[in-house]
């Protein structure tokens, strides 16, 4: 690069050419804009340092081979910016405004990495994402779909989905599905939101959940001010007289397979929960994350359908095709719709159209249909899969729950523990797993092993061989 003599520092010799020649080589429409943005960026970065003088718009527009200008128009750009400082007859100086390098973007996905073996729950196989299907839904999507649909939705959901859904969840999962109260969401725990938000906008400050139950309830409903308070369980499912005794008037469920101990409601449970709710003005909130997949029989009707004025069935794809996807739906007692549509449309102005559409598509067409018996076979498989391994390898362990979902139980004899240690111990042994004590306030100290194991996103050989190390690592 030449030189006039004037330039100190910085922007010298071959580094103004490796850093702005591919934007000097951008189609002559775009070289403007791509010379400010490769000017930003070597600042940002700090390999142009504050206080570096820049070469004079003349030479650096003769050595890129340039408009001088558009060098002159780059220059007072990011002099307004703030990145660059002049002053007449003393050049053109880097500015002190930019101190640091921007940082590089991390995943904060969570993943269990350099494991042998992993049977955390709650990710089911993505591998079995229909992409060849999705595609040509996709194209013939944006093919039919009228430009109006592109603007901001109803908050509910495009009358299409929620027509489409009604006729699913009827369906499948014995719902009264009116799709008026249908609202269409980004999964559960956005539901949940809203309700609980609702709910603590009309006074409410507790809420009952299961106790063991999903950890993230409490962060989640403490976001809507709401306090969760901890309900034990029997063996029909949620036992009445604590929630009774606590004072709360909503509860959150999992009666057609609990997480996690794999129970399911019995249908005496069920009714004596509805009538609780009605003794109480109360309401249930049924997440039916994973209600589609019963090996044994068919699956159990949702709760919703014996009382949908007392219950808020909430549920999403994320089982069933990914949980990326961050599509899900809401059914809403009537009294409550108004409110609930209202606080969805303040969040977000709605659940993005064009994946709306996309799903519509998808389910009308029995696409949706064909996905989740093809869940239902392979995640059946690998339940087996998992009882055989174990009963083979650990033959002490016993599994119990229901055979349904993407999870089961696995007690382990008393000597193993107790369960922090154990946990400890295999986790050294490069096995990731969860202990039932995660998800429970009430803790036994009874000294046994319960694991909740996952088995939906493991091949059935990976299921085979993490079974077998855990079997090494037990007589290790």
């Amino acid at each position: 690069m030449t030189s006039s003599g004037t330039n100190t520092g910085g922007l010298v010799g071959s580094a103004a050419w490796e850093l702005l020649l591919p934007a000097a080589s951008s189609p002559p429409r775009a070289r403007g804009r791509a010379l400010q943005a490769a000017l930003r960026e070597a600042i940002r970065s700090g390999r142009l340092a504050p206080g570096t003088r820049l070469p004079s718009s003349r030479d650096l527009a003769a050595d890129l081979g340039v408009s001088r200008g558009l060098v002159t128009e780059a220059y007072e750009q990011l002099t307004a910016e703030g990145y660059l400082r002049s002053g007449r007859g003393a050049g053109t100086w880097v500015g002190d405004a930019v101190r640091a390098a921007r940082p590089p973007a991390r995943d904060l996905a969570p993943r269990a990495p350099g494991t042998r073996a992993d049977f955390v729950p709650g990710t089911p196989d993505l591998s079995l994402f229909p992409r060849t299907a999705w595609a040509a839904v996709q194209r013939a999507v944006l093919a039919e779909l009228p430009h109006h649909d592109l603007g901001y939705p109803d908050p509910r959901g495009l009358p299409r989905l929620r027509t489409a859904l009604a006729g699913l969840l009827t369906r499948r999962r014995g719902v009264v599905a009116d799709p008026e109260r249908i609202v269409v969401v980004s999964g559960v725990a956005q539901a949940s939101a809203l309700v609980g938000s609702v709910l603590h906008a009309r006074g409410m400050r507790t809420i009952g959940v299961e106790d063991p139950g999903s950890p993230q309830h409490d962060g989640l409903y403490a976001a809507a001010g709401l306090r969760t308070v901890p309900l034990p369980l029997d063996e029909d499912g949620l036992a009445l007289e604590p929630l009774r005794a606590s004072g709360a008037r909503a509860v959150v469920t999992t009666p057609a397979h609990q997480y996690p101990t794999g129970i399911a409601y019995s249908a005496a449970r069920r009714a004596e929960l509805l009538d609780w709710a009605r003794s109480v003005d109360g309401l249930v909130l049924e997440d039916d994350y994973d209600g589609d997949f019963r090996y044994d029989r068919a699956p159990v009707g949702a709760l919703q359908g014996l009382d949908p004025e007392r219950v808020a069935y909430m549920g999403s794809a994320s089982k069933s095709l990914a949980p990326g996807l961050r599509l899900g739906w809401l059914l809403v007692p009537a009294a409550l719709t108004e409110e609930v549509v209202e606080r969805k449309r303040t969040t977000d102005l709605g659940h993005p159209s064009l994946d709306q559409a996309l799903f519509a598509h998808f389910v009308e067409r029995g696409d949706y249909d064909r996905q989740l018996r093809r869940c239902q076979r392979a995640y059946r498989e690998r339940r087996d899969t998992l009882v055989a391994a174990l009963a083979e390898h650990v033959p002490e362990a016993r599994v119990s729950g229901i055979a349904a979902g993407l999870h089961a139980i696995a007690e382990l004899p008393e000597r193993y523990g107790p369960e922090d240690d154990f946990v400890e111990r295999v986790a050294d042994a490069g096995i990731a797993v969860r202990p039932l004590g995660a998800c429970t306030r009430a803790r036994t100290g009874d000294g046994r092993v319960r694991l909740v194991l996952g088995y939906a996103h493991l091949a059935p050989t990976r299921i085979r061989a993490g079974v077998r190390i855990l079997a090494e690592a037990l007589a290790g």
